[in-house]
Formats: structure tokens, sequence, C-alpha cells
């Protein structure tokens, strides 16, 4: 792929690239912080996604391994985040450029408000020619707000600037027909196209290590860009000048091409950033009204809701065989859909007395991620 157009670009490191058996890999970080100073002079706009706060926490304080109490990992991930961010600011200090810290959490993208305040804070640390680095907070981050990996993060961020590449250095060259640490006949993929159900399960049987996120959450991150025409490339965060040879159109790693239909910005946020409250299980009628149609979702073609939610809110929704089929954004409270659900639209005002919409969600509300389950 020709990376030599690129004018905005998201680089995620992984732990296992910037942690070492003493901590904090301070060679990978003088080398990263270096390319991407290289990078910005060249007139690229780069965003790093940096992972190693928690493992070099683990180290600093002498653990043998990731507590699994919450308070604890919290605690680990401030020792460690203060030691990572200023390597970084020692390291690219050396080229005379200075970086900014954002740490966020799932909460924050998914309010439409707090999503736009993140992007508009990037964008102005690009534009004074600061490098933002990001990772998630850690210390206040519970699973109801986590992104889970920031294999996750660094895709929404690539979503949330428009990025036109995201690039993942991690420990391993690419993704691989098995896994190349405990099999000599694994063979790199060069390139994925489509991602299906065996692809992910070939991610599946490759763990990380010291990350949260293995080889099955950097997929995930490739369906999601992918869906909105942003390309992203697996690759060997040790390689010698790896984002420099990457960005003069040399060929490493696996290569996860876009999709040629692009999906609107807006709907990217629906489908991936927002965070669903419940689920609307629908009949085929509506399931092939949506797919193949285009259309809105009518209460009459809803036959189960799971959840209670309020409107407005992000709700997913299946088909009967228990497949989501995509994410949208609700005109109508959980309890006002159990009360209309079945009903045709007409009916609605009798049934609740008010009808604001016909619609349960409307089709510009409304983002289908089927197809990337196939």
């Amino acid at each position: 792929m020709d990376l030599e157009n690129i004018k905005r670009a998201v680089v995620k490191v992984g732990s296992n690239v910037l942690t070492n058996e003493n901590g904090l890999n301070i060679k990978a970080i003088r080398s990263i912080s270096g390319q991407i100073h290289h990078l910005i002079d060249q007139g690229i706009e780069v965003i790093l996604i940096s992972s190693g706060a928690m493992a070099s926490g683990i180290k600093k304080i002498g653990l043998a391994k990731r507590p699994d109490a919450i308070p604890q990992r919290q605690a680990v991930a401030a020792v460690g985040q203060a030691g990572l961010m200023m390597e970084y600011e020692k390291a690219f200090a050396g080229y005379d450029k200075k970086v900014g810290q954002i740490l966020l959490t799932s909460d924050d993208l998914n309010h439409r408000e707090r999503y736009l305040n993140a992007r508009n804070t990037i964008l102005t640390l690009l534009s004074w020619k600061v490098v933002p680095i990001i990772n998630e907070n850690d210390t206040v981050a519970v699973e109801e707000i986590k992104f889970g990996d920031n294999d996750n993060l660094s895709a929404m961020i690539a979503l949330l600037m428009d990025a036109q590449v995201l690039i993942n250095l991690t420990d391993i060259d690419g993704l691989y027909t098995k896994d190349p640490r405990r099999f000599k006949d694994a063979e790199l993929i060069p390139t994925v196209t489509v991602i299906n159900r065996r692809l992910e399960q070939v991610a599946n049987d490759i763990p990380g290590a010291l990350g949260t996120g293995g080889m099955l959450s950097k997929i995930k991150a490739a369906k999601k860009v992918t869906a909105a025409g942003v390309p992203m490339i697996i690759a060997r965060g040790e390689k010698t000048n790896i984002l420099m040879r990457l960005f003069s159109g040399q060929a490493h790693g696996t290569l996860f091409e876009p999709k040629k239909k692009k999906m609107a910005s807006r709907k990217c946020w629906i489908a991936f950033s927002s965070k669903p409250k419940g689920t609307l299980t629908i009949d085929e009628g509506a399931v092939r009204a949506i797919l193949k149609r285009g259309k809105s979702l009518l209460p009459s073609g809803i036959i189960r809701v799971d959840g209670e939610f309020q409107i407005g809110t992000s709700v997913q929704f299946r088909g009967e065989s228990g497949d989501i089929l995509g994410t949208g954004l609700v005109n109508y409270s959980a309890k006002d859909i159990r009360e209309i659900m079945g009903l045709r639209s007409g009916k609605i005002k009798k049934r609740l007395g008010y009808k604001p919409f016909d619609e349960v969600i409307h089709r510009d509300n409304l983002a289908i991620t089927t197809a990337l389950d196939i």
C-alpha cells in the first residue's frame, strides 16, 4: 500500500514493544519517538496511542503479574503512566518537540458532545505541532466505561480524527495462519481483504502477553476502521525504522484493506463509539427492510426488548437468530417500546397517548454492522 500521500496517521504501540524485563524499554521509546519526529517533519500529523503504563507499573512496583483487583490495577497504572510519559517527553525533547498526554475512557467518546470536545483538543495539539499521546485512563476506568484495550482505543481515535491509516505496532510481524511463537510452519498473511469468522478464529489462537489485547483485539480494531474506509497495518514495532519503511512504500506486516463503500462519520460514531444500553430483536420482515431496502426500524417489526434505556440511547438490534445486525439511537424508551412493539405506526398515539415519531430508530440514526461479521 502506498502511504506516501498520507497526511494524518494513528500509530498504536503495544506493551510488548515498550517494556522488557527491566520495565520500560527506553531504546524502543526513543526509536518510535525519533521515527514519529521524522514523519512530522515530512508533513504527516501523527497521533500516538501508547500502551505500557500497566506493564511498566507492574515491573516498577515489583509485582509478579497484573493484579486482579480493580483498585490495585488502577494504582499500578498510575505509577506506570507517570514514568511512561516522562520517557516520551525526554525522547521527543531531543528532537525539539513537545508532547501532550490525553487519558480517555469510552464514556468520553460515548457522548457526542464529549466526543467532539476530544476531537477539538487533539486537533489543537496537532495545529501546535505537539504530539498527542493517548492512553486509556486506567486509574478511573471500571468495566462499564473501559475501551477494553488500546487496540480498540486506537480504532476509535482513528475514526474520531479522520485518520488515513492506522498502524498497530506489536511484538510479531503481523497476522499469521498460526501462532508463530509456537508453530514453525506458521505463515504470514500479507493482505486481508475480508474479515470473516474463520480469520477471527485464527486470530483468537494468537494471544497477547503483557497487554490485554491479543491478535483478536487487533482484528476487531481492523473491522471498525476498514468499515470506515481506513486501512490498518499490523507490523513488528522492534523492526529497525519500521514506520519510515512503511511510509516509504515498503510492504511489512499485514495490511487490512479498507472497504470501498465508506461509512459516514456520524454512523461510525453510532456503530462503534456509542455504547449500546439494550437490544431489540426484530422479525425477518424488518431485517429485510433494513438490510435490503435501507428502511428505518418501525415498531411493527420489533418482537423483543432487552435492557432499560431512555430516548436517544444507543441500542443494538438483532434478528431472531440472535446475530447482531447493527446499532441505532432510539426515539422511544425501553418502557414505551415494550408497549408499542408489534404495532403499526398509526396506532402508537392510541397506545401511548402521544406519537413524536413513526420510527423507533430512524435510518439516519442507524448503522448496519452485520457485514463486518460475515
